[in-house]
């Protein structure tokens, strides 16, 4: 039996317990999780304007949700959607414009996109719970 020919013992492909996603790629799947997000938000907005032009005691109940733990989850949420989605769409502008394609300059611009997304989702989280 010639060599090509010998059977291997390695998996044929790496599987969820071996092989680990680069950065990079959950990033990326991110990108796309926060955009179905949105899309789900605005939903989640329209029924809001719905609930408030119904009634006084519809929108009161709309509120009851909002000010609850999970409606605060879920507002938390989609207002990490909306920045992760926006400061990594602006990267993209600057990988379209042929800037930032080496590794290091990809991981790099990674971690500041989490991290500005995590600062402003706070920050708007404070501002929003002292208007309240």
């Amino acid at each position: 039996m010639s060599a090509a020919n010998r059977p291997t013992s390695r998996p044929l492909s790496p599987h969820l317990q071996v092989y680990r996603l680069p950065f990079l790629a959950n990033l990326s799947i991110l990108h796309r999780a926060t955009g179905i997000a949105l899309s789900v938000g605005a939903l989640y907005l329209a029924t809001w304007v719905v609930f408030a032009s119904a009634s006084p005691q519809t929108y009161a109940m709309f509120q009851g949700f909002n000010g609850s733990i999970v409606g605060r989850i879920v507002l938390g949420g989609w207002l990490f959607s909306l920045f992760f989605h926006l400061f990594n769409g602006i990267r993209h502008l600057f990988w379209d414009a042929g800037y930032g394609f080496e590794l290091k300059d990809a991981d790099r611009s990674g971690w500041i996109v989490v991290v500005v997304a995590v600062v402003a989702t706070a920050a708007s989280w404070i501002v929003g719970l002292r208007l309240v």
